[in-house]
Order: C-alpha cells, then structure tokens, then sequence
C-alpha cells in the first residue's frame, strides 16, 4: 500500500507542481471549450493525453525512445501553444463528433510529447531497480489520471461561474482563456534553451 501511495502522490504532485504549471496550462487550454454536460468527451480527451503520458514513460523506462531534454522543454509550451491558438479558431463552434477524430490523435501525441518531459527524473525515482517497472507506472499514471480530474473539474466550475454569473457567452470565455494561455506560453517558447544552440 505504501509504495502505491509513493508513486501515485509522485503522479499527483507532477500535475499539480505550482512551478512546473506547463502540464495544468495544457488541461485548461484542453478543457476550457468545454461544458459539465460534455463530461464524457473531457474524461476521454483527459485518459487519451494520460495514455500518451505513460507510453511515453514506458518506451523511455525500456530504452526504446530518448530525446532532448531542451527539444522536449521547447516542444511542451508548442503543445499548449496549438491547443489554445485552436480554441481560438473555434470558439463558440459546436463540434459533435462522438467517434474518436483528429482531437484524440492529436491529444495522444501531446500527452506522449509531456510524457518525455518528465521520463529523465521518472527513470531517477525508479533507479536500477530490477523489479518490474510496468506497476511503479500504472500507480503513476493513476496519480496523474486523478490529479488531471481534479484541474479539469475545477476549470469547469470556473467556466460554470463565469458564464452564469458574469453572463460571458461559452466563446467568449474561450477566447478570453486562449488568449491568456496563449500570453503565458509564448515567453516560455521565446525563453526555451534550444535557441541556446
């Protein structure tokens, strides 16, 4: 029980690390479009970028992918980047497509872009350690998973509040969000170590 806790409280605190914010960053550019009544869509957007996440973990915990520490730092702020510029292009826009499409892809790709952002210490907790990794990683993953849940759940309460009670239309929230987003990560692209080379 007490190892799970240590690698679940690893996958919560990940998340929700106050400065490392570039993952809640991407969870509000992600939820933001977004109402309570869309909930389904959100938990499967929010498990597609978990997914990706882990995967990326695991293919780096066996070896089978490396990359850059500053190419994954600079494709991070990228990621948040494309969502929120994608939120403003549409804004107030109703997108009912209920089959997995470009979204989830693209949403799956992201995850396993931060999911390298985080292999190099991952692979520090886990040390030399001959045991299995795969369930150190699944119990990460859980803490990520709830972590993730937790910001997502209080974006949309934020969304509920703004739009009930200051009367902001659903696009007018998202393009108001974008924007802010969009105004936080661009000093992180302009600021990124790869122009160091």
């Amino acid at each position: 029980m007490s190892e799970f806790w240590i690698y679940f409280q690893i996958g919560l605190k990940h998340v929700l690390d106050i400065n490392a914010y570039d993952h809640v960053l991407f969870l509000i550019a992600l939820t933001t479009p977004y109402l309570f009544k869309d909930w389904k869509r959100i938990l499967l957007l929010v498990s597609v970028f978990t997914i990706g996440h882990t995967l990326a973990l695991l293919l780096s915990v066996y070896g089978i992918i490396a990359i850059k520490v500053n190419t994954v730092e600079f494709l991070i702020p990228i990621t948040i980047l494309i969502t929120a510029v994608f939120n403003l292009f549409t804004a107030g826009k109703n997108s009912k497509n209920d089959g997995l499409n470009l979204v989830f892809f693209v949403t799956l790709f992201f995850g396993i872009i931060h999911g390298l952002g985080f292999s190099n210490y991952f692979k520090t907790i886990l040390g030399g350690s001959a045991g299995s990794k795969l369930l150190p990683l699944g119990e990460f993953a859980l803490g990520i998973e709830a972590a993730q849940l937790v910001v997502v759940f209080v974006v949309l309460i934020l969304s509920y509040i703004v739009q009930t009670v200051f009367r902001f239309s659903k696009r007018d929230w998202a393009l108001v969000m974008s924007a802010f987003i969009i105004g936080v990560v661009v000093p992180m692209i302009i600021e990124s170590p790869i122009w160091n080379r």
